[in-house]
């Protein structure tokens, strides 16, 4: 999959940098009258918690073989959509791209769109660089040279950084797309390598994030295990950089057979992050809580410039944050087509364009007219913003979708009716917020090209139209104040014990999961030479992975016990240990948490 994607990534080049590309106009998609009015009912617990908007996790791609790329109303429209981050220098080009010649080997550099041109736009837009150091046929010199221009030289501040983009798609597992210039082109290698662009990228500003490439669960060539390899890429991969890497990258791109499959594709999220989390948790040691999971290309790769793909942006991108992703970057900005237009399943035109914008090739609209990705992607940006708080909501059918965001402001429920023909009456009630008596309703709708803003006179009813994204802004207030995850959350007073206490916090959450750390202190005026700390699940949660501790389950009581490094604590000393594990009702923080020590 990852091949030919790869390869629909690159046919644009031409068609993007031709000046003399005729823009056609399409006929308008006209939204047919609701056959028949559905019923569906929401519940916003603001109780619940799933953790924060990130501060760059509204991402888009960008590349240097797109002429448009830093156009005059680019800056604009970014920053109109809300986005946060801009990925750069473009997917698969990460890995020929050399920044300080502008050059890509063997392929095009469109004029414009080098590092210092993009960085305006980047900065004039609002957002975060996020950058791809070239591992195909680059070095960590080179790496740590960009690195010294972007924060010293130039003082742009630029903290993301990937070592590589698809690089397993280097034909170590025969199928070969992405540049890589090294003999060795084995996991094993490429982790090596990590470390040493780690090591002189940090040298040059120890303050930046750098992730490293893991393939996806359940996509090529997750679970294979290469020629002269003891391991798939990932185990092998994590198993050598362990906790030097600060974020690990994944892409998804589900692909579909229907527009209501594309549309289900979200599902898939909590079982990817879940996986990835355990490998994280089974390498990293004490740092896996704090290395982040970032998703830097993504679209459903199925009929791409629909209403479909519109609502697959905004439900995927708030679902992957409520599961706790860093960062999320859509392929792609631009990216042109080599076909004509075609009808998608849901009526709308299917340009057969990656793009959100398009870039004018013929049978498309004028340059940078905005594909209806574009305005599900702006919705995200409406829901709320870096730092507010993602709470549970619950549809009672799955052809609604629901989302909310808790604002300084109040409550966003984010609404998504997915029936493409049919409106739907919503009834919301809310757990732990009143709302006031009006509501502002912000909303795109199949075949629109803007997005309207409107008020109510309740937040506590509403009628969508057919194939819409809606927000539902409610100002008022609240009689519960939750602690968001993935920031220490809920944690357990630490009960009396026998020479040591132990104090339990959740430090994130998703659903279906969770992670946890259990710290554990010397209460004795003497050294203690070991610990057993233990407690009883009350909600049918199980442990799946553990760190720093030996930890087993029996029913509902779990027992942990010191590892070999940290049994041994000097008066008053502390040490922690971590766990992720399964939970399908409500993740309360077991108490008490007894602790004896010896």
């Amino acid at each position: 999959m990852h091949a030919s994607l790869t390869g629909r990534r690159r046919v644009g080049l031409a068609l993007l940098t031709s000046a003399a590309l005729a823009a056609a106009s399409v006929t308008a998609v006209t939204v047919a009258p609701a056959s028949a009015a559905t019923s569906a009912t929401v519940t916003v617990n603001t109780g619940t918690t799933l953790g924060t908007i990130p501060a760059a996790g509204h991402g888009v791609n960008v590349a240097v073989y797109d002429g448009n790329m830093n156009s005059a109303p680019i800056a604009g429209l970014l920053r109109d959509a809300g986005f946060t981050a801009v990925r750069y220098p473009g997917g698969s080009y990460g890995d020929i791209y050399h920044w300080k010649t502008n050059t890509a080997d063997g392929g095009y550099v469109a004029p414009n769109t080098d590092f210092d041109t993009y960085m305006g736009t980047v900065r004039s837009a609002g957002a975060q660089p996020v950058v791809i150091a070239n591992y195909g046929s680059g070095t960590a010199q080179e790496a740590a040279d960009w690195v010294k221009y972007a924060n010293v030289t130039k003082g742009y501040g630029v903290k993301y950084w990937e070592i590589g983009n698809e690089v397993y798609g280097n034909g170590h597992y025969g199928s070969g797309w992405e540049q890589d210039n090294h003999s060795d082109k084995s996991p094993k290698a490429y982790a090596n390598n990590v470390l040493q662009y780690i090591t002189a990228m940090k040298a040059v500003d120890s303050t930046i994030k750098i992730g490293v490439v893991l393939t996806t669960p359940g996509g090529w060539p997750d679970g294979i295990v290469g020629s002269g390899d003891s391991a798939d890429w990932n185990n092998t991969v994590m198993s050598i950089v362990k906790d030097k890497a600060d974020f690990v990258i994944v892409h998804w791109y589900p692909g579909a057979t229907s527009a209501t499959d594309s549309l289900g594709k979200v599902s898939q999220i909590s079982t990817i992050t879940s996986t990835v989390r355990s490998l994280i948790s089974k390498y990293a040691g004490s740092r896996a809580s704090s290395i982040g999971i970032s998703v830097t290309e993504l679209n459903p790769s199925y009929q791409l410039t629909t209403a479909t793909a519109a609502l697959f942006a905004t439900d995927s991108y708030l679902t992957w944050f409520e599961n706790g992703a860093m960062n999320l970057d859509w392929w792609n900005l631009h990216n042109g087509t080599s076909q004509g237009p075609a009808t998608g399943d849901d009526g709308t035109p299917d340009y057969h364009d990656e793009g959100i914008l398009s870039s004018g090739a013929s049978g498309e609209p004028a340059a940078n007219t905005p594909f209806p990705p574009y305005f599900g992607l702006s919705m995200v940006g409406k829901a709320g913003s870096p730092g507010d708080t993602l709470v549970k909501a619950s549809s009672s059918t799955s052809q609604l979708a629901a989302h909310a965001v808790k604002t300084s402001n109040g409550v966003n429920v984010v609404l998504i009716n997915k029936d493409l023909n049919n409106s739907t009456t919503v009834s919301l009630s809310y757990s732990g917020f009143s709302p006031g008596n009006a509501a502002t309703v912000v909303q795109w709708r199949k075949g629109a090209t803007s997005i309207s803003t409107s008020s109510a006179s309740s937040a506590t009813s509403i009628t969508l139209p057919p194939y819409s994204v809606t927000v539902l802004k409610a100002s008022g207030g609240g009689t519960s104040s939750p602690s968001p995850s993935p920031s220490p959350s809920p944690s357990a007073s630490p009960s009396p014990g026998q020479g040591c206490t132990a104090t339990y916090t959740v430090t994130n959450s998703w659903p279906g999961g969770f992670q946890a750390e259990v710290t554990v202190k010397n209460t004795r005026t003497t050294s203690i030479s070991g610990w057993t700390a233990g407690w009883s699940y009350r909600n049918g949660q199980t442990i799946s992975s553990s760190w720093n501790a030996t930890v087993s389950q029996s029913g509902a009581a779990v027992t942990a016990k010191n590892v070999n490094y940290n049994g041994s604590l000097a008066a008053g000393a502390s040490t922690s240990f971590g766990f992720t594990g399964n939970a399908t009702g409500a993740n309360d923080v077991p108490s008490p948490v007894t602790c004896s020590a010896s």
